[in-house]
């Protein structure tokens, strides 16, 4: 595929074998069971080095793919609750909250009220007290709670060795 006459031509160690005409390159590195791989062509003459190209490919997606996996976006997962929220669906929300928070994501909790509820909203911050208290080794709050008309929201985040 390469179409330049005569190119600069770098051996599988590294070494410069200088510059050769295309079908002499690639006679050598067939010779040598390998490829023939533009790697520069804007330089004069194009760099050609002589690899498996195969082996190259795959070494890449393997970088790629690693990259991909270190790189976490963080989430903000969000799990809503009632002043009147049973223990039994407490303890299953809470385990999805200690779920998030160990994979590093954020997790925004709501406090909702319905009304007659509204008169007793001190009792649904000592219920977000009492979250905050149970998964404190797995995440902590970033700020205070906040109200917003009728509810009130909380954002945990992970801890940091998480």
């Amino acid at each position: 595929m390469i179409r330049i006459p005569r190119v600069l031509v770098v051996d599988e160690n590294g070494e410069q074998l200088g510059v050769l005409d295309t079908r002499e390159a690639q006679t050598l590195a067939e010779d040598r069971g390998l490829d023939l791989v533009e790697v520069a062509p804007t330089a004069r003459p194009p760099v050609c080095r002589i690899m498996d190209y195969g082996k190259f490919k795959y070494e890449q997606s393997k970088k790629a793919k690693k990259a991909r996996q270190s790189s976490h976006v963080t989430k903000v997962k969000t799990i809503k609750f009632r002043p009147k929220t049973d223990d039994h669906d407490y303890d299953f929300k809470k385990e999805h909250i200690i779920e998030f928070l160990q994979k590093g994501n954020k997790v925004k909790v709501i406090m909702q009220y319905r009304g007659r509820e509204m008169s007793h909203m001190d009792l649904g911050i000592e219920f977000l007290k009492e979250l905050v208290e149970d998964v404190a080794e797995f995440g902590k709050p970033e700020s205070r709670p906040t109200q917003e008309g009728r509810t009130v929201s909380l954002i945990l985040m992970p801890m940091k060795g998480e």
